[in-house]
């Protein structure tokens, strides 16, 4: 009777250990064919890691070969230009100051066509000295040094180009000034340590990280904004074009409006050719916001007087600029209270800047900021594209035809191509109707 319950407890012992024993042998191929499994992977990703790393080197090390190649031809060329410009500039600077000292020269030292003539002169030998600091790191292959200067460059270029259009108009001096632009941000990109290999596999992983981000922040309702808290708006190529081109149209609807409403007359205020744009409130509205984009979250009373003093030097210098460049008066705030910079500006619209500046910033920023992120994801950087090129076409060609409407009525000889053909298509009646809040006089320019 004793015996059959041990034999039985006997054998379900042994059940069990075969049973353990199975199962610990399955646990142990199953841990082996997992550890062999991720070790495999990891292999995989290690190897394909390098492989990634050794494309991006090689492509690298080939850009970085062929553009020291390009940079030491253009460094010879930009050198000798420099080394040509200094002397050149310094002694035709030299004998105006000597012509003028002597009296030989007879010059209103406040005239508008003298001041911009010498600070063409002071910025011109800036640009030669600055030059030859270039070359020489292009040649010595600074490529670090040389990135860094080239946004120095391009800023001066860029002040020389102004001055060319303000004093010549669009010619030679601008065309120039525009292609050394373009070559110097090139090679900025081009010269910078990051090489083009690996600067590929860094924006692709930029991109990845920036689509969870947006997915996080659609989420979170804090599109737009700078998640770590430093801003209001993050400050990137997408936020700011839109805000100018909100800030164009809704400058525009707003300024027709108010004219309406006190003169009682419906006028064409529009800043470009084609379009409902004012670029007057775009790039103010930019300006506002990266000026003030810290200071959102600040006393309302700062920000008012903040925005009323840059709000109205901004009106104040594109007043002076439209002028001295194109001979055009679009406003004049002589006969307002308190006006500034000979009626450039005035106390009555700098408080509408302020005001205009706490609302945005206040109330209107936020919103209009998730208004712009709603444009998908997949298709923001291609339309953002597209119509950057299509405003930068209408800045360029509004531009030309106010020079080319002042060539007109200075009486200069419009033979060029491009003279007659924005002659025949945006002559002076064309531009007159567009343009009805401007007045051009050749003698209001600063050209001389």
């Amino acid at each position: 009777m004793g015996t059959a319950p041990d034999n039985e407890n006997s054998k379900e012992s042994s059940a069990s250990k075969m049973l353990r024993d199975s199962a610990q042998t399955s646990a142990n191929a199953l841990g082996k064919a997992a550890s062999t499994a991720a070790d495999a992977v990891v292999h995989s990703a290690t190897k394909a890691a390098e492989g990634v790393g050794d494309a991006s080197r090689n492509l690298a090390n080939h850009a970085s070969q062929h553009l020291t190649l390009i940079g030491r031809i253009y460094g010879v060329l930009v050198l000798l230009v420099g080394l040509v410009g200094v002397p050149y500039v310094g002694y035709e600077i030299f004998e105006g100051v000597r012509k003028f000292v002597t009296g030989r020269l007879h010059a209103d030292p406040l005239d508008l066509t003298f001041i911009l003539t010498c600070a063409q002169a002071v910025v011109s030998f800036a640009n030669a000295v600055a030059l030859i600091v270039f070359g020489v790191m292009l040649l010595r292959d600074m490529r670090r040094h040389a990135a860094r200067w080239a946004y120095v460059m391009m800023a001066v270029t860029f002040v020389q180009g102004m001055l060319s259009l303000a004093l010549q108009g669009i010619g030679l001096g601008v065309g120039l000034s525009v292609i050394q632009v373009a070559i110097l941000v090139a090679l900025a990109i081009a010269l910078d340590p990051a090489l083009i290999g690996e600067r590929a596999v860094q924006r692709k992983l930029k991109r990845m990280d920036e689509h969870d981000e947006y997915i996080e922040a659609k989420g979170a309702g804090m599109l737009g904004r700078d998640p770590s808290g430093k801003g209001y708006v993050e400050l990137n190529v997408f936020n700011v074009f839109w805000l100018f081109v909100v800030g164009c149209v809704g400058g525009l609807i707003v300024e027709e409006i108010y004219h309406l409403i006190f003169f009682n007359e419906w006028q064409d205020r529009a800043g470009l050719i084609w379009g409902p744009f004012s670029p007057i409130y775009g790039f103010g509205v930019v300006v506002l916001t990266m000026c003030l984009n810290r200071l959102w979250h600040a006393n309302a009373v700062l920000i008012f007087f903040a925005s009323a003093i840059i709000g109205g030097t901004f009106e104040a210098f594109v007043s002076w600029f439209m002028q001295v460049a194109f001979g055009v008066i679009a406003w004049n705030y002589s006969n307002d209270w308190l006006p500034l910079f000979g009626g450039r500006t005035s106390g009555k619209y700098m408080v509408f800047w302020g005001l205009a500046g706490l609302i945005w910033l206040r109330e209107l920023l936020p919103r209009i900021l998730k208004f712009i992120n709603l444009i998908p994801w997949k298709w923001r950087y291609a339309l953002t594209a597209v119509a950057l090129v299509l405003m930068l076409i209408d800045i360029v060609v509004t531009l030309m035809a106010l020079d080319c409407w002042y060539g007109r009525v200075a009486g200069l000889p419009q033979t060029s191509p491009v003279a007659r053909f924005f002659g025949e298509h945006f002559g002076n009646a064309v531009m007159k109707q567009r343009f009805q809040t401007m007045s051009i006089n050749p003698q209001w320019s600063g050209r001389g």
